[in-house]
């Protein structure tokens, strides 16, 4: 998000526009933690996982009074539109906010589950696959050594893309992720054909996955294979951490700059994407209403690959 952060002010100065951080999300817009930004602001932070504006759950913000309360410290700054970074429910505030109070916002998709409809990748998925890839190759040396099967959870509570790329990338022999039903039966039958020409297997499960988590999936594993060495590893936050990727700064560069060029240009209530390379507007609407699946054709790679 920082290099995000970092393109919408060094745009929006250089298009001659005062801009303002905001800390703590929609918390810190009601409790006017509102601040002037300028160039040295935003400067060495490209490098750096987080954002340097911090974020909040706001309980506050869901009332209409805390809207109001936002809204009018937005009105004292002089503020006449936003950039906002997250994910459907950032942008459901925004949404909320422009229809009660006309604040017109533009959101920059800013999750790393990648689930958000109106752009190909979300600004921190290549960095949070990156970083669970860079974990499996370090467990695949264990599981190599001892002859273990691992069963390795990564974050995606309604979302596999992080497991789908992180799982075909680390050469996984199953991938388990909740867009897709009964891959427990497959695997199983897939694991126990003929004599195995290796010892060790690895797995990986999204978090979210309809039949269960990591140590539920290894529970069922085993009762069908009692004899095998079975290890179960939950990455959890790391994934949410450390520097990002050349393609994640760029991503949120390009993204950034765009949405504020695209208020300028009198756009609003949208969220600014990439699709096939190209700069893409889509209405919050969409953004927040549609189901982005997993890719079929990745997803249909990996059952020909696992095995």
């Amino acid at each position: 998000m920082n290099a995000c952060i970092r393109a919408v002010v060094r745009t929006a100065i250089a298009k001659g526009i005062e801009i303002y951080g905001i800390r703590n999300g929609y918390e810190g817009m009601i409790e006017n933690h509102i601040f002037k930004m300028d160039t040295q602001s935003v400067a060495n932070i490209i490098q750096y996982g987080g954002t340097i504006l911090k974020t909040a759950r706001s309980e506050e913000f869901r009332t209409p009074a805390g809207r109001a309360k936002a809204a009018a410290n937005l009105i004292k700054h002089g503020i006449e539109g936003l950039v906002c970074i997250g994910g459907d429910g950032s942008y459901t505030g925004a949404k909320i906010l422009y229809a009660e109070h006309g604040i017109k916002t533009i959101g920059c998709p800013g999750t790393i589950d990648n689930d958000l409809w109106g752009t190909d990748y979300t600004i921190g998925f290549d960095t949070a696959v990156n970083t669970a890839l860079e974990a499996i190759d370090r467990i695949r040396d264990t599981a190599d050594s001892h002859n273990r099967v691992f069963f390795i959870e990564v974050m995606g509570r309604h979302s596999g893309a992080i497991a789908l790329s992180a799982g075909m990338a680390g050469g996984a022999e199953g991938i388990f992720i909740p867009e897709r039903k009964t891959e427990l039966e497959a695997i199983i039958a897939q694991f126990g054909k003929k004599k195995r020409k290796k010892a060790f297997s690895i797995f990986i499960i999204a978090e979210g996955d309809e039949q269960g988590n990591a140590h539920d999936i290894s529970k069922k594993f085993q009762e069908s294979f009692p004899g095998i060495d079975a290890k179960v590893s939950i990455l959890g936050h790391i994934q949410r951490g450390g520097s990002p990727t050349a393609n994640d700064r760029i991503l949120a560069t390009r993204l950034g700059s765009a949405a504020v060029i695209g208020l300028l240009e009198g756009r609003y209530n949208e969220a600014t994407g990439i699709i096939n390379h190209e700069l893409h507007f889509t209405p919050f609407e969409e953004a927040i209403g549609k189901k982005k699946d997993v890719e079929t054709e990745l997803w249909n790679t990996n059952l020909l690959i696992s095995c």
